[in-house]
């Protein structure tokens, strides 16, 4: 019996150490496991992360695109306006140039003359005078109306002032001393005026 038992007691203890290396085996997988759990934790997190900033980087690329996109749009537009501006007032210098030019025709036009040599340059330079207001009237370019019209800074610069004779003459121009002109809608050069106070 004692045989059985020493047997049975080597049976129990193989049993045991069987056991125990079953419970060694399932613990080291089950730790072996855990570490590719976490390793895969770990990389599902990094992935993560990665995803947010490349959202964050192209919601910022986005914005930069359209915002890109708007300035190049603007800057379109504002060179049409330019061009359109280029060509609504082209000449602009040159017909500023010519002011003073048809100035002096119209002081020479002024002067009296008696024998018929003058008379005849006279007629001469009134119509060089008639064909370049003719030239610059066809481009756009028109006097300022003034004298009896309301003084407006935008157009009339006054040099001088003199008492009204009534109320209804007040801030209204009396005499012009130099003619206003004006390319289409912008001011050329303002009508030199006196004004009534």
């Amino acid at each position: 019996m004692a045989e059985d038992e020493a047997k049975k007691s080597a049976e129990e203890a193989g049993k045991k150490a069987t056991s125990a290396e079953a419970h060694d085996d399932q613990t080291a997988s089950s730790s072996k496991d855990d570490a590719a759990v976490n390793e895969q934790d770990t990389a599902l997190q990094s992935a993560q992360q990665q995803v947010e900033t490349l959202q964050q980087q192209l919601e910022a690329m986005s914005d930069k695109y359209l915002r890109a996109e708007a300035e190049i749009k603007n800057i379109q537009t504002r060179h049409k306006k330019d061009q359109a501006a280029l060509v609504k007032y082209d000449g602009q210098q040159l017909a500023h140039d010519v002011l003073p030019v048809l100035d002096n025709l119209e002081r020479a036009l002024q002067t009296e003359v008696t024998d018929d040599q003058a008379l005849s340059l006279k007629k001469g330079v009134e119509l060089v005078q008639k064909h370049l207001m003719e030239a610059l009237t066809s481009n756009g370019v028109t006097e300022i109306k003034a004298e009896g019209q309301r003084f407006d800074p935008q157009i009339h610069q006054a040099v001088q002032s003199v008492p009204a004779e009534s109320d209804d003459q007040k801030d209204h121009v009396t005499t012009v001393l130099q003619k206003g002109y004006q390319l289409k809608d912008r001011v050329l050069r303002p009508a030199m005026v006196v004004v009534a106070q």
